[in-house]
């Protein structure tokens, strides 16, 4: 082969087999799921019962739970009302606003903050005019004048059960527990196709991957919302920072590192609203990807220089690094191509079945996470798991935002902190179309379509060469560039409210 002929062999290798090792370990944590479940059970039931027994209401500690908005017009009301419903003795309950927004959020936040204040609610509310930190600046500064032992916190999109303090707080009896995350619940599971795919997603990474790493002793992080932290870790672990921007996992890590153990209580759902337009998903899948590698290039350093042991390590560098899974398919879409002219396909039988049998493994290891994530967690399960293709094509055709996000973080590019938008979405009937916040169409979407049509072109040239372990799987990344590419125009070109 010639010289060019070996590096495109080397890079369709060296990315297919990088997938291999992401979904082989969705097996490892799915059999360490299924060992630890048994004892993790019967330890949450303990803790409860030990807390309630051991500690007198007079003795309850006392919480903070802070909320960070930034031009929330259309779940603002909501979300404060939520939190000041929460069954928690009131003066052991302080509640700060910590807004940010430059619109009409601002003054219906200061209006429901006056209402629950005249119904003796300890709540205040708190204005910044600059945004300097974005997310991890207002935390920080809630923090200063925070009078709870424990910060609970809550995005906009939010809407915690009444009982959440009450099923949260009993894990922090361990004096070694610095945060206790809980599970995320859909409030518009049904709204759409979208968030049915992303839903699933969302169950896949709390129910089984956030189990298994809280259950196992390895590193697991607080997702930003619906947690609640013992005021003195994040202070012990250098406080809230904002040069990355996933704060939370970066917070996550560095507590950790302290020494300080992180719990997760799947049976605490909080629920919220998950993103109703594919551009908002994109938005929220960029900072999520850009910030897992911030905060991978920050700590992975002193990770491997701390005493944990190393497979605690090698499942912290998977953990930080699962965004890489994006690039590595963006590299098997290209080379895939010039594969079929470097004869290698058709010296051997074998070299195809091995290739079909690293991406069998690599698609199906996330693919069984989700289907196990819906079994365990909801009776109909057998009517949920038919929008798995949906997820599929959601997550292979994200792949090209996600992928810039993770060039952005590796070459230090800069970029505010871009929030979800929400819109209030509880039912089919809601509406977004015409609401503020919408994201518009960008470049992303044109090399989406671009690809789309190379998976295609791919797709047709393996069937001619009679590769057909291998087509199905450019069918799979045709489908999902098409997918994103098409929701993406059909969200983007929408009238918003001026």
């Amino acid at each position: 082969m010639e010289p060019i002929q070996y590096a495109y062999l080397c890079i369709y290798l060296l990315a297919l087999f990088s997938l291999f090792i992401y979904g082989i370990n969705c097996y490892v944590l799915l059999v360490f799921y299924r060992l630890n479940y048994p004892k993790a059970i019967k330890t949450h039931a303990e803790i409860k019962e030990t807390f309630y027994r051991d500690v007198s209401a007079e003795n309850w500690p006392r919480v903070t739970i802070q909320l960070p908005i930034y031009n929330e017009l259309y779940v603002v009301e909501r979300l404060i009302d939520a939190v000041c419903r929460i069954d928690y003795p009131k003066d052991l309950l302080e509640v700060q606003v910590l807004d940010d927004s430059t619109d009409d959020t601002v003054g219906i936040a200061k209006a429901m903050v006056a209402k629950m204040k005249a119904r003796g609610f300890d709540i205040v509310y708190i204005h910044r005019t600059s945004r300097i930190g974005f997310k991890a600046g207002a935390l920080k500064e809630g923090l200063k004048s925070a009078k709870g032992e424990f910060i609970g916190i809550f995005d906009a999109d939010f809407v915690p059960n009444t009982d959440f303090l009450k099923e949260s707080i009993p894990y922090f009896v361990d004096p070694n527990i610095g945060m206790l995350q809980t599970r995320w619940g859909h409030l518009n599971y049904d709204y759409s196709m979208l968030t049915r795919a992303q839903s699933m997603g969302i169950d896949g990474h709390f129910a089984i991957e956030q189990a298994s790493r809280a259950w196992s002793g390895l590193f697991m992080n607080f997702n930003g919302t619906a947690g609640v932290w013992r005021k003195k870790t994040i202070e012990d672990a250098g406080g809230w920072q904002a040069d990355t921007l996933t704060e939370d996992l970066d917070l996550s890590y560095r507590a950790q590192l302290k020494g300080w153990k992180l719990a997760f209580a799947p049976q605490v759902v909080c629920p919220a609203e998950v993103p109703v337009t594919i551009n908002a998903f994109k938005s929220q899948q960029h900072r999520w990807a850009k910030g897992s590698i911030q905060t991978a290039k920050k700590n992975l350093g002193e990770l491997f220089k701390s005493d944990v042991s190393m497979f605690v390590k090698i499942q912290a560098f998977l953990h930080l690094t699962h965004y890489m899974v994006h690039p590595m398919m963006l590299l098997v879409v290209l080379t895939s191509i010039p594969m079929l002219y470097t004869g290698w396909f058709f010296e051997s039988l074998a070299y195809p079945i091995m290739i079909f049998t690293l991406f069998c493994l690599a698609t199906c290891g996330p693919s069984s996470l989700y289907l196990f994530s819906q079994r365990i967690l909801y009776r109909d399960w057998k009517s949920r798991i038919k929008y798995l293709p949906f997820l599929m094509c959601l997550g292979t055709g994200i792949a090209v935002n996600n992928t810039k996000a993770v060039l952005e973080a590796f070459l230090g590019m800069e970029s505010g902190f871009i929030r979800t938008p929400k819109y209030g979405i509880k039912s089919k009937e809601d509406q977004w179309k015409g609401k503020r916040y919408s994201i518009p169409l960008n470049s992303v979407s044109i090399i989406e379509f671009i690809l789309g049509l190379y998976s295609l072109t791919g797709f047709f040239m393996f069937l001619f060469f009679s590769k057909y372990l291998i087509s199905p799987f450019l069918f799979i990344y045709t489908a999902g560039f098409f997918y994103v590419f098409f929701l993406s125009v059909k969200h983007g070109y929408k009238k918003t409210e001026q």
